[in-house]
């Protein structure tokens, strides 16, 4: 059963990612996307109630991807570029499609905070398998540090013809170098043993989670 949905959301997905690389996210429909996918109008109704469930889906499969263990152990620094990559990997499977979803980002402000606020859950568990503390407000403040990061090295991305990615991986470790230098990863477990650096360092203060915000969206 649940191969067979996995079956349904990746035909699913495609079939929308398709359709917006050809005629754009904007222009086309769920019903539209569920004929082009040889589903059930009916049953993806069911599954799929809004259009933008589907953008919700494929952030839901790149976490899956990004998330999968596979015993590799490494700094929280290191971890995060790893698991930030998987998520481009996936993204750069429907490129053309996701392209067309970030061009109409600006022109649909519910879109925009549904997926804003998706992101911050994304970030949240990447942050967390990446071994950065992500509880409390000083927590809540490095997350927001690694949406910053996920968002600079996504306006890299979008630009990124190369198949390697190799300017997003540039762009990525450029945001990374910024975020350690303002305490990104102060107090992160170690990924190698159960503790890593003194609990007393100090944490990440709020006005340099700012910063971090104002770097990445300048490109300082």
């Amino acid at each position: 059963m649940e191969e067979e949905e996995d079956q349904f959301d990746s035909t699913l997905l495609e079939a929308a990612m398709s359709l917006a690389a050809s005629k754009g996210w904007s222009n086309i429909s769920m019903p539209e996307i569920a004929r082009h996918a040889g589903l059930d109008v009916g049953e993806v109704r069911c599954r799929y109630p809004f259009k933008t469930s589907v953008l919700l889906l494929l952030g839901q499969l790149a976490d899956r991807s990004a998330l999968i263990d596979d015993g590799s152990l490494g700094s929280s620094r290191e971890t995060l570029f790893d698991l930030m990559m998987r998520r481009f990997d996936v993204f750069q499977q429907y490129r053309a499609g996701v392209l067309s979803v970030l061009k109409t980002l600006p022109f649909d402000p519910l879109v925009t905070v549904i997926l804003g606020g998706a992101t911050v859950d994304s970030m949240r568990w990447i942050a967390g398998a990446a071994g950065i503390q992500t509880s409390g407000i000083e927590g809540a403040l490095r997350v927001q540090g690694v949406v910053a990061l996920w968002t600079y090295a996504l306006r890299s991305w979008e630009k990124d013809e190369s198949e390697d990615l190799g300017l997003t991986m540039i762009a990525l470790e450029s945001g990374l170098d910024r975020a350690e230098r303002m305490g990104l990863f102060r107090n992160a477990v170690s990924l190698k043993s159960e503790t890593e650096g003194d609990e007393t360092s100090n944490l990440l203060t709020s006005e340099a989670s700012d910063a971090s915000f104002n770097d990445f969206q300048d490109g300082k």
